[in-house]
């Protein structure tokens, strides 16, 4: 088998989204694949829709239920372990593809001889083929055979895995595997599968269709997305310090740390956290939570760089006094909200 897409699927029937994300995987153009569906314990009629698409494709589409609900990273083990082919690919399944998608990939990884090969992708709030907006993407900068520059610049930008495939030797020679039953997984994996790349390639074309709304449980906050997001990325940090990628990627790790498990957390917590839920006792724990990691993190040359300076100015309030930061940033987002409309 040439490659094996793994879908985690969490009742996702609603809007017909689980259909649209498996037809653009049934109608592909390359013949030598398998589609491995994991239902992660859903309570809606999403096991039944893949049991169907199962029976019309036969020879093509798996279907395993779990038991419990283990979140993406556990659906995705379940997955793993099930495939058979030679590449790995990740799909969320409220999300599409092209229906060249992997043809393209495939395509360069067997031209350019890569173990990883990445595309672009685009962001979309209806189902359609049409193109949406396409952000940024630093992939394109570190392809070719991977060597310790390469390595760090795709730490720092390690990108989605959904936009990747993956030869299967990145995963099962080097013991890696999702954590499980908690959001962000890909914090923590992402990262760990660049430092084990050889060779990077790149499609420049947005073949990936991201759907984006306001109501995806990707992007709902909640305190235990927040303590997620930091037991992924201290998982994160344990690995690198397991498999010794910390004294040659010290500064690379501090940062990626740095702005997953505080920046991001820090202000999304307080942006989109309902003001009545906010704790200050979440900013002490964040606080010392950084502290007893990197307690010089202002210091870290990728953090001068990349972080501007009202952010730089906010967290060394918050390191300060997570109480004067708390009323200080809340008062602020609400005069902006009332000002320009926006937190």
């Amino acid at each position: 088998m040439k490659l094996s897409v793994i879908v985690p699927v969490y009742n996702m029937v609603a809007d017909g989204k689980l259909n649209f994300c498996m037809d653009s995987l049934v109608g592909q153009t390359i013949d030598d694949y398998e589609i491995i569906a994991v239902d992660d314990a859903s309570t809606d009629d999403s096991y039944k829709v893949l049991q169907e698409y199962a029976k019309k494709y036969p020879t093509k589409v798996k279907v395993i239920k779990s038991p419990e609900n283990r979140r993406q990273g556990g659906a995705k083990n379940l997955g793993m372990r099930a495939a058979t082919g030679e590449w790995l690919g990740f799909i969320d399944s409220d999300d599409w593809v092209s229906s060249d998608y992997y043809e393209k990939l495939l395509k360069k990884a067997e031209e350019t001889g890569a173990d990883i090969v990445s595309c672009k992708y685009c962001l979309k709030s209806e189902h359609d083929f049409e193109i949406g907006e396409v952000p940024v993407c630093h992939s394109g900068e570190f392809t070719g055979v991977m060597d310790s520059d390469k390595h760090a610049a795709a730490l720092l930008h390690p990108g989605s895995m959904v936009v990747k495939i993956y030869k299967r030797s990145i995963f099962y020679d080097n013991g890696l595997w999702f954590p499980e039953h908690m959001f962000f997984e890909d914090n923590c994996l992402g990262p760990l599968t660049m430092l084990y790349c050889k060779h990077f390639e790149f499609v420049d074309e947005p073949n990936y269709y991201y759907y984006q709304v306001p109501q995806s449980t990707t992007h709902h906050v909640s305190l235990a997305k927040c303590n997620d997001r930091l037991d992924t990325m201290t998982y994160f940090v344990d690995e690198c310090y397991k498999r010794d990628f910390l004294p040659e990627y010290p500064e690379e790790i501090e940062y990626k740390f740095t702005e997953i498990f505080y920046v991001n957390t820090l202000f999304s917590y307080m942006r989109e956290m309902p003001f009545f839920k906010r704790r200050i006792s979440f900013l002490r724990d964040l606080r010392d939570g950084i502290m007893a990691y990197y307690p010089d993190f202002e210091n870290n040359s990728y953090f001068i760089e990349n972080t501007d300076d009202e952010v730089k100015k906010l967290t060394a309030m918050h390191c300060r006094s997570p109480f004067k930061f708390f009323w200080y940033y809340s008062l602020l987002c609400a005069y902006r909200k009332i000002r320009y409309g926006h937190k």
